[in-house]
Formats: C-alpha cells, structure tokens, sequence
C-alpha cells in the first residue's frame, strides 16, 4: 500500500478517503485549483481528458473496485458485463479466415481470403455430365442441376419426358420399369403422364412412389375410334406445354418400350431436332429392324427402313426416335416458323404416318436435324410391342384369390 501511496501525486496522496470513494485504487479527477495551477498544464484539451478521465473510472469501478455498501454490488457486476459484452463483439467483428504458407513466413502481411477445400478432379471423356468438373473458380457438384463452363455456372437442360398410358394387364409394369429407369437421370426432369377418360387410382399410386417429379394429366377426347389412341394423349401433354410455356426437351417416351439410361444423357445436348435409329421387333416376320437416321457424323444423309409400305413417308422416325425443343410449340419468332398454327399430331391420316406429319411442322427438312449419337450408329432404345389383349389385372394390383384356382398343399 505504501508503494502505491509513493506513486501519487501529492494532492491526490493527501486528499481523505471517505466511505470507500477515494480509496487507492479510484481514480478521482483532479480539482479546479490543481488545474488551475502554473505547475500543473495539461497536455490535452479539458474535453479529451475528461473523456479519458471517466473511461479510467468507469474501468477501474468495474475490475478493481471495491463497494462497501451492499447497494452497489450490482453495479460492478453490470459494469463488467457490459465491458465483457463489448469486447466480444468487437473479437466477433474481427476477419479470420486461411493464412497463406509465404505471408506467415514473411510475418508481415496476411491474406484472410477464405479459400474452398481442395477436391480430387475426375475427368469422364464419354459421360462428363455425371463426374465433379474442374474448378477454376468454384467446385460444383453436377448433380445439384448445373454444370461449370469456364469458371460460370449453367443450367442443365429440362428433360419434358411425355408418356401416354392406358388400362391393361402390364401396365403397372410398363410404369414400374419407366419409373425406375427416370429416377437414375439427373435431374431437372418432369415426367408428363397422360391416361384417358379419369386418373386411375393404380397410375396415381406408381407415380407418388416413383420420387420422380410428374404431372398427372387426363385426356378428355373419345379415343375408341382413333386410329392410334395415343395421338389425343399426346396432345394433351403438348397443350399443357404450350398453354405453361415449360421449357425443355420434349421426348414421347411409351411405357412399354425399353431405353438406355445414355439416351437421356444426349437428350439435353440437342438444340432444335435430334434423331436417332430405333430397334423394332416386326410381328407380322418375327424379325428386327431398325428404323431411323443414316448420319455423316451428326448430319442425316439417309434413312433405315424395311417397310414397302412405308416408303412413302418423308421421315422415316419411329414415335421414340425423336425429340425437341418445347420452345418450338411456344415461342414461334426464335425459330423462324411461318406460322402460328399449334403444332400437333394428327388423327387423320393412316397408321404410322403420324411420326412425319408431326415432324414436318417442326422442321423443312434433314438440315434441322441433328443426327445423335455422332454417326447415328448406336440403338439407344428398342421397340418390342409387347402386348397382352386378353389379360386382365386385378383391381389394385391386390389379389384377393387366385384368378383361376387353388390347389391344396399335398
């Protein structure tokens, strides 16, 4: 205590202590006549050192002193928590972040960048849609819907896959298998389902269960006297498209056809109109063929077909052999149409003339299309018409009994 008596000035040394106040470890300001002094000048203005003055006494009440009276307890301890909060939002204003190797050696500057983690690079030449791009800026993870291109980041392309389906005996399995093959394509996809007359129960019920993102749609239209019963449903879905202006590649993908999880990935890298051969299982022969495109790289040169009765179409496509753009249905001007007409399939003209007619108010002629894969030389989907007329399916999929009979355990 004598120490610190020695380090005071003499007015303050001299000066009563009374209830605690002035005690040796307040600081009190000094009084009129002391400043008043020669001897004494300050060397700041009286604003600045009263200011400085008050914050030495608000910190030396806070930490150091102590109350007599029992009153003001409370005080000190608001004081310090008040202190201590201040100082924790000045630290949680503070920047951290990665301090690079050279300014932590030089010791003089520092970088607080925030820097991404390093990642191993994987590079797939055939399938670069479904692998970790390389980061230049920015990892991204392709499954999230966008891919990286030179540092920017860019939308994958909207799948629009357009099924039309009807009441039969393998039909749950047709959906089920579709539905299977669609959830394994990146995303974004939209699944358009279109049945007649009413929404089954049984199609609502594979599709909530599918996790794929659907539309269920219901075609108004008598379809017992069409020709083909799927052109008043595929309509349906190409009103839809229009009238919401979806935008995307539209593909008519039937139920019971088989595809190749590579078809879809090529699907996105059309721009206008894509072709490609399609394998088909002829009944009446018993045979295949292949119906489709003769490509010189990605340019239609010629077409495959085995029908004499088919020669005489302009396209030789198959209904799942095809796909667009959807803008084309809506937005006329950027692709130059000279008409406005709404494009459409049509149910009055024959048997398998649909897929030309359809096709011919979508382009002129080969020189929109665009032949994929490179070379049109690989089936990437198979058409097997498989059917089962006389078969019928319980109500539900549930079967309550056997539908023929029951043999007893022997």
């Amino acid at each position: 205590m004598a120490s610190i008596r020695r380090t005071l000035s003499p007015a303050f040394r001299d000066r009563p202590y009374v209830n605690g106040v002035g005690s040796p470890f307040s600081v009190q300001s000094p009084s009129p006549k002391l400043l008043s002094s020669s001897r004494y000048s300050p060397p700041f203005p009286s604003a600045i050192l009263a200011f400085t003055v008050t914050i030495r006494r608000f910190v030396a009440g806070a930490l150091f002193h102590r109350p007599n009276r029992k009153g003001q307890q409370w005080r000190r301890v608001f004081y310090r928590c008040l202190l201590f909060f201040f100082l924790g939002i000045l630290l949680g204003l503070l920047p951290f972040g990665h301090v690079d190797d050279d300014d932590e050696i030089r010791g003089r500057s520092f970088n607080f960048d925030i820097k991404p983690s390093h990642v191993n690079v994987q590079f797939d030449n055939d399938n670069t849609d479904r692998v970790v791009k390389r980061r230049e800026d920015l990892v991204v993870d392709v499954s999230l819907g966008v891919v990286e291109s030179r540092g920017e980041l860019v939308p994958r392309k909207q799948l629009i896959i357009v099924t039309p389906t009807y009441n039969r005996a393998l039909q749950a399995y047709f959906l089920n298998r579709l539905g299977q093959l669609l959830r394994l394509v990146p995303p974004p996809l939209l699944w358009i389902v279109v049945e007649n007359k009413a929404a089954s129960f049984e199609t609502a019920e594979i599709l909530r269960k599918s996790s794929v993102m659907y539309r269920h749609l219901v075609c108004g239209n008598n379809s017992t006297s069409a020709k083909d019963r799927g052109v008043y449903q595929r309509n349906t879905a190409l009103e839809h498209i229009e009238r919401h202006t979806l935008d995307g590649i539209v593909y008519f993908a039937d139920d019971d056809n088989i595809y190749s999880l590579d078809l879809f990935d090529r699907l996105r890298d059309i721009s206008r109109f894509g072709t490609w051969p399609v394998a088909m299982l002829a009944q009446s022969k018993n045979k295949a063929i292949l119906e489709g495109p003769v490509c010189n790289g990605s340019q239609v040169i010629g077409w495959h077909t085995n029908e004499k009765s088919k020669r005489l179409r302009r396209f030789h496509v198959d209904m799942s052999g095809f796909a667009f753009n959807s803008t084309i249905l809506w937005d006329p001007k950027r692709w130059h149409r000279p008409t406005y007409v709404p494009i459409r399939q049509l149910d009055t003209v024959k048997e398998g003339f649909q897929e030309t007619t359809f096709i011919e108010q979508i382009v002129e002629d080969e020189r929109q299309m665009e032949g994929m894969p490179a070379g049109c030389s690989k089936v990437m989907n198979w058409h097997l018409h498989l059917q089962a007329h006389s078969l019928v399916y319980p109500k539900g999929w549930q079967l309550q009994k056997n539908l023929d009979i029951v043999l007893p355990i022997k």
